[in-house]
């Protein structure tokens, strides 16, 4: 306990002193001392969700108080991120994810799939990842996704194969498909608006800055083509270095049949969630025809579940995730945005890119993406390094002649597929990692040739696409 209370101090000590750093430097000219605490305040946030004597929510919002308390913005202000559409997006987002394990449509989904291409391991593999697709097309909660319905049939499956992580037979089966499952899951992330809950973050602050929205259609379109190549690629790069030793999996057909045995038929609240998900994705779709906000269609999905009964009202307050993401993105968007008028971050950029003068934009871009895609090694979630850097490596890339639609793309989907890097990139690592069938070493070895194929697909492949398209 000892141990652990002075950790926790050790961990205030280094948010305290990261702030401190910031108000001690001298403000430049140009920029008012309320800006520059809010500077201080939001490097203090970042770092505290990096070392968490808090969790992540609990830091925002302390964050969001202090930002007040201090002078640096207006009550009304500081508090004006949980106004935007964005943050109510995913959380009706979340919501819908509930819906999917409370009604086991989820579970049936991936179970479904299993028993269709589950034969062999590699297909095993395909079939959980296709699941994880389709629920990423509307379901911005990887967590749910993971653990509530991905990784408990690929555990389930390992432990039918004897592969357990605690007696020397990980390396049968369990291993492959946690390492396969959780390198394509940040790829599954970048695909879609709805990847992960901080795509729209990056939507949104990319539409402030650049002045380019990212649609729900428009992400999924651009980002189709290198995602497919890569859910290719990455399983059989795994599969061929890192290989299973069971090949053939026909248990897991079995097991499939069985599971779906005990859901018995499909059940009146599954169909209803069914036709709202659907619903959903086909009205975020096509968007440019009927133009309704997609947060309004969120919503309106949320209120025919609530009214048919799919969803009770304790099951909205029971979603503390969901609220834990509310409060977390909610305040990081608004001091994110009020940072960003305050005209320090054009300074940090025209500083930066001061060391790429005389480069073509091609070099330029390169060097700017490779050191913000690496360094996700020092961010424990997609989210604090979009709030930390996206906006100033926006600016910085911009500023050097990059053209705009390749510059937003890029960073938008290098931004989830660093996450790839770690065992704590994002939310599902821990939750694969923690399972205890991959050991760190082979976890970061894994994620750096994996993160090596997906720069090289997704700058070629992607390039080549986005040229089509006509970003470039």
């Amino acid at each position: 306990m000892k141990t652990e209370s002075t950790k926790t101090w050790w961990r205030w000590l280094i948010v305290v002193a990261s702030a401190l750093v910031v108000v001690l430097i001298p403000v430049p000219a140009g920029i008012t001392r309320e800006s520059w605490t809010l500077l201080a305040i939001f490097v203090a946030t970042i770092v505290g969700s990096i070392v968490q004597p808090l969790t992540g929510s609990a830091m925002v919002l302390l964050g969001v108080i202090a930002t007040a308390l201090f002078g640096a913005l207006k009550i009304e202000t500081a508090l004006g991120g949980y106004a935007d559409k964005y943050v109510w997006l995913v959380l009706a987002a979340f919501f819908l994810s509930r819906a999917m394990i409370k009604t086991g449509l989820g579970q049936r989904i991936a179970l479904v799939f299993v028993r269709l291409i589950g034969r062999k391991t590699l297909g095993l593999g395909y079939a959980l990842i296709i699941t994880d697709f389709l629920l990423a097309s509307s379901i911005p909660s990887t967590g749910a996704r993971s653990g509530g319905i991905i990784l408990p049939i690929a555990r389930s499956v390992s432990e039918t194969y004897e592969s357990r992580p605690d007696d020397g037979t990980a390396g049968k089966l369990g291993t492959f498909l946690m390492n396969l499952l959780y390198q394509c899951e940040v790829i599954i992330c970048a695909s879609f608006l709805t990847g992960q809950a901080s795509n729209v973050i990056i939507a949104d602050f990319i539409k402030k800055s650049a002045g380019i929205d990212l649609t729900y259609s428009v992400w999924f379109v651009s980002a189709i083509v290198p995602s497919v190549v890569s859910l290719i690629v990455i399983p059989l790069m795994i599969y061929r270095f890192y290989p299973p030793e069971i090949k053939e999996t026909p248990n897991a057909v079995k097991f499939a049949n069985n599971e779906l045995k005990k859901l018995g038929a499909t059940k009146p609240s599954e169909m209803i969630l069914l036709a709202v998900f659907i619903l959903i994705v086909g009205l975020w779709i096509t968007i440019t025809l009927h133009g309704i906000d997609a947060t309004v269609i969120a919503l309106f999905g949320i209120a025919v579940l609530l009214l048919t009964k799919v969803l009770e009202w304790r099951d909205l307050t029971d979603e503390t995730h969901a609220w834990e993401v509310f409060i977390w993105y909610g305040g990081l968007v608004q001091m994110a945005k009020s940072l960003g008028d305050t005209g320090i971050t054009k300074i940090f950029a025209e500083s930066v890119a001061g060391y790429t003068s005389g480069w073509s934009w091609v070099f330029a871009l390169g060097f700017l993406l490779l050191v913000y895609f690496y360094a996700h090694y020092a961010f424990a979630s997609i989210t604090a390094h979009v709030t930390a850097m996206l906006i100033p490596f926006l600016a910085v890339t911009l500023a050097v002649g990059a053209p705009a639609g390749l510059t937003v793309l890029l960073l938008a989907y290098f931004s989830n597929l660093s996450a790839g890097l770690t065992h704590y990139g994002t939310t599902p690592a821990p939750i694969y990692f923690g399972t205890g069938y991959v050991k760190q070493k082979n976890w970061w070895t894994i994620g750096f040739i994996a993160s090596v194929l997906n720069i090289l697909i997704w700058t070629f492949v992607g390039l080549l696409w986005w040229k089509i398209l006509g970003w470039w």
